[in-house]
Parts: C-alpha cells; structure tokens; sequence
C-alpha cells in the first residue's frame, strides 16, 4: 500500500515501469471513473486480498452505442484519485483512448459467444464485443493475480470469468456483491442522470427483485416468481419501460431452472437506462 496516495501514469511505458515496482500479490480494479461507494466496495474487497492494488479509469469507446452516452459520460479524476486515495489504490492507470488504442479501433476483438447477444448484448448490439476486448487488453497490461468486479453488472462478470477460462487468462476473477443504496437502490455511475422523480421511479427496479426473491424463499415456482417480481415493477413503475426481467441459472445458461437462481431487470427510466439483479433460491421441486 502506498500511504502516499496511489501513482497515476497514463501511458503503456509508465504502466509497464510502475508495475515492475509491485511484489507479491496484484490484484486490479477496473472502472469508467465516477467512482463511487460501490467502487470503493470494490478497492477494499482487493485491499484485503491483494498486496497492491491497481485501479484502471478509462472510458471505453467501443462499448459505446451510436446512441449512447458516450460524450457525456462522467469524467471526474480528481474526485476518482480521492477514492483510490481513500481505498488505498497503489497504481491507477488513467490511459487516452489512443494510448489504449495506438492504431485506432481494432479490427480484431474478442467474440462473447451466444450469451454476450442476450440480455444486455440484444439491447446494445456489439456491447460485450467492446467490454471483453478492454478487459483483456488491460488484463494484460496490468498482469494481476486478482480481477475484482461487481455483481451488479452481472451478465458482463459472468462473461468475463467465461473469457478468461475459455481463454486461458491467468487471473482469478472475484465477484463482489452489489452495493445499494438505504432504499434499495443499486449505486451507478449512471444514477446522477436521475431527476428527483425519476429516481423515486428507478426503486421499481429493485422492489421487483425484492418481490421475486420474496416469492421465491416461500418456495414459489420460477413462474411464480417472474408473476412477482413483474407485478411489483409494474405497480411502480408507471413512468419506466422495461427492457428485460429474467430468471436464470446462476451461469445464465438456458433452461430449466432449479435451486440457485438469478434474477435480473432493466429498464429505462426516463432517459437512462439501468439494470439491477439478485441472487434467488428456488425449491429443487418448484
């Protein structure tokens, strides 16, 4: 740990000299920026389990739709080195698009199978081609032991572990549960794009995960449990579209689901678009 703050580099050269400095166990961060609880959540699940930590801030591009928000995505560094600060981050990585992408965007990216068109991937086509290409350039760029993402994009961290499995990445990729708020509310970067109202909206989707597990720990069947948790976005969801709400093997693998299970939503509310998911047990006879 680095009691004087976490180094910042921002080239390839730089990365490469400071992480030669780090011994014994890495384990790495990665993010957009706009750090936030859940973050820091993330930086102290490392800390514990690592002796270095490296944070990564970059805005990806080619996760990007042409309708997205790229451009206005939250840029905040100052604020973002404060949580790594605070966390005890020892390297952050803070690279330009074209120090990440020297020869433009590449031609070769890597393919997230069937499930990465599913779910997030039907919605935002090419999206998952854009995040498991970043993740595993920066995989090798940063070369840690240790992989730390959160489970509220959990669709993208089971394609990960899938990737550096498939792939022989040598890295463990450690899951860490979603960070809310008091009322349920997952913590987003995306969040501070909410009205006032629009944020008392965005609780539909988190009361529908609270009412399918509900069902689901009374041993209703995975029916049952998708009637649930639909009825409680609906009932207060009047100004939100719903994308997707799903039940599904923790693997997000097709099929009948039995035990544990996952839940997942996503829906717009009002102009931006936010996903949330839980961790249900269905009876093995439902």
């Amino acid at each position: 740990m680095n009691e004087a703050g976490p180094v910042l580099v921002h080239t390839r050269a730089e990365l490469a000299r400071a992480r030669a400095t780090l011994t014994g166990t890495v384990g790495v961060v990665m993010t957009m920026g706009a750090l936030h609880e859940g973050h820091e959540t993330l930086l102290r699940a490392a800390r514990e389990r690592a002796d270095h930590v490296i944070v990564t801030i970059f805005v990806n591009p080619l996760q990007f739709g042409p309708n997205e928000d790229f451009d206005r995505y939250p840029r905040t560094l100052d604020a973002d080195l404060a949580v790594c600060r605070r966390a005890g981050a020892d390297l952050v990585f803070a690279p330009s698009v074209a120090a990440m992408y020297p020869g433009g965007e590449p031609a070769v990216r890597v393919n997230p199978g069937p499930l990465g068109e599913d779910l997030e991937g039907l919605s935002r086509p090419g999206f998952f081609h854009g995040v498991l290409t970043v993740v595993l350039k920066l995989l090798q760029l940063t070369r840690p032991d240790l992989a730390f993402f959160g489970e509220k994009d959990y669709q993208q961290l089971t394609l990960i572990r899938r990737m550096c499995r498939d792939l022989d990445v040598p890295v463990e990729v450690v899951g860490v549960p979603t960070v809310r708020e008091p009322d349920g509310l997952a913590l987003s970067s995306r969040n501070r794009y909410l009205s006032s109202a629009e944020r008392q909206t965005a609780l539909s989707l988190s009361r529908a995960l609270r009412a399918g597990a509900e069902a689901a720990d009374v041993g209703r069947d995975a029916g049952a449990v998708l009637t649930a948790a639909h009825a409680a976005f609906g009932a207060d969801a009047a100004d939100a579209r719903l994308d997707y709400l799903v039940l599904t093997d923790p693997e997000l693998e097709p099929g009948p689901v039995r035990g544990p299970a996952r839940l997942l939503v996503a829906a717009w509310v009002g102009a931006t678009r936010l996903i949330d998911n839980a961790p249900v047990r269905l009876d093995p006879a439902s």
